[in-house]
């Protein structure tokens, strides 16, 4: 028989398996942010894969830079950490800020992803659009990941790939001369984070009163390192 203590037990069974509401909002933002990067490269002609992109690198080091927000949830879900050393993507962005960053490690990472992509840099991008899909898809969101800046939930660290991705498309858009789309829900999350990060970084107010229009931030603001 049942009673009324069985049906709070099964109502507590079924609200431990109910999914984390913001996991899934983090997952499908990160899921399209990959399907948007992934049609964008396949519209890069052959011809442009040389051509300036970002900086130092070419579209073909651009695109393996933005190609390694694929790669590293591939390989962190593979490194449990012990501890939570940084509890949410704003810090982990505010942290690298703070950091003294290797530039020159950062390009060369950047320029070896691309040549990884191999002679049909547009395929491998496809297959890891897949292979990524698939883990962050039965990734379990609380599960404790070792990134580059320490222990984080993996529902922490998604986000900050995300906000790569969608940069860094906008990046090859510009360089290549494609059009990209983005859906108003990404555009939100993205530019959520970025307004996060700039709080975490204590600059908050200058942007409140930039987007405002109150007085423009300075020409080398960033909330990237």
């Amino acid at each position: 028989m049942g009673g009324r203590g069985s049906e709070d037990a099964n109502e507590g069974q079924v609200m431990t398996q109910a999914s984390n509401p913001t996991y899934d909002a983090a997952q499908a933002a990160y899921l399209a942010a990959v399907d948007t990067f992934a049609a964008l490269v396949d519209g890069i002609e052959p011809t442009a894969w040389d051509r300036p992109g970002l900086g130092v690198w070419d579209v073909r080091s651009l695109v393996g830079h933005a190609s390694r927000a694929m790669i590293t949830v591939l390989t962190y879900l593979d490194q449990p950490a012990e501890s939570e050393d940084i509890d949410s993507p704003q810090r982990y962005y505010a942290l690298a800020a703070r950091q003294s960053t290797d530039s020159d490690a950062v390009a060369e990472r950047g320029r070896r992803a691309g040549v990884e992509l191999g002679r049909q840099p547009a395929a491998a991008v496809r297959d890891l659009a897949r292979r990524v899909t698939s883990r962050v898809e039965h990734a379990d969101p609380d599960s404790l990941i070792t990134t580059i800046g320490g222990g984080m939930r993996v529902v922490a660290y998604l986000p900050t790939r995300t906000f790569e991705l969608v940069v860094h498309s906008i990046d090859i858009a510009a360089a290549t001369g494609l059009e990209i789309t983005f859906s108003p829900a990404l555009v939100g999350h993205t530019t959520e984070l970025a307004t996060r990060i700039a709080v975490e970084l204590e600059q908050g107010i200058p942007v409140l009163a930039a987007l405002t229009g109150r007085r423009p931030l300075r020409s080398d603001f960033s909330v990237v390192a």
